[in-house]
């Protein structure tokens, strides 16, 4: 059984103190593959390194992340640019609108979303969403950009059934971490009537740790807690779940 964590901030300062450990916890649980969303190019060093040390586990996204879309965000979109031509990446990520701590970029904030959409769909690449109170601007770019080689993952979903499938028709898979596991989630409400191959796992590490770690730190290890209750939800096996969820992933990421 492999399990596939296809989003998790490794290089976050939260592992400074046991990076190394922690990874291969999560490697002995068959937790073989890690996709790592980027932030902004202060992290792509770190990033670069995670890859060097284990390159048969990690997989690096490149992106500017939508709360640091700042005044520079031209120069971090030029910088990204350099990447993507240099190196192989396997997603553009993580993008989107981020309207829960600063409203008064939403402007550069969609000028930033639609910019990497054209450089995913230049390099014919996935691209990882993240979406926070902004669901109805989100779709709003996707309608616009919508198209056969424009698919990916929704990072993080916390939407309605109806915010499920309207995602889903955009060729997105819904990520799902810990929040499935939360008392007031509500996800674990619908999810098991959304055709498990739209689902791929992740944990969003060092954020969002699953019952009962919530409120800890977070690592990727804890999928298992994620699994086991979409297991129950679907009422199939872990291995049935994570044997689909790591093809899903496949699918998206091309690998």
């Amino acid at each position: 059984m492999i399990i596939t964590d296809t989003h998790t901030h490794l290089y976050s300062e939260a592992f400074d103190e046991d990076r190394t450990e922690m990874i291969k916890r999560a490697i002995d649980a068959n937790i073989k593959r890690f996709f790592i969303p980027a932030i902004d190019s202060t992290y792509t060093e770190s990033m670069l390194q995670l890859e060097k040390d284990f390159p048969e586990n990690i997989f690096l996204m490149m992106g500017l992340h939508p709360t640091h879309v700042k005044e520079n965000f031209k120069e971090e979109l030029a910088h990204m640019e350099e990447m993507l031509a240099k190196k192989k990446f396997y997603a553009v990520g993580e993008i989107g609108i981020d309207l829960y701590w600063d409203k008064t970029t939403l402007g550069i904030q969609i000028e930033a979303f639609k910019h990497q959409i054209n450089l995913a769909k230049k390099y014919k690449l996935p691209i990882v969403i993240h979406c926070r109170e902004a669901f109805d601007e989100i779709f709003e770019v996707l309608e616009q950009e919508k198209s056969d080689d424009l698919f990916g993952i929704f990072h993080c979903f916390t939407g309605t059934k109806a915010q499920a499938e309207q995602a889903i028709s955009y060729n997105m898979k819904l990520g799902i971490g810990g929040v499935v596991t939360f008392k007031n989630g509500k996800i674990d409400q619908f999810i098991n009537q959304i055709d498990l191959k739209h689902i791929v796992l992740e944990t969003d590490s060092p954020y969002l740790a699953p019952k009962p770690y919530r409120g800890k730190r977070n690592e990727s290890s804890y999928i298992y807690m994620v699994l086991e209750k979409l297991s129950e939800l679907y009422g199939m096996s872990i291995e049935e779940v994570a044997k689909i969820t790591t093809e899903n992933s496949k699918q998206v990421f091309g690998i």
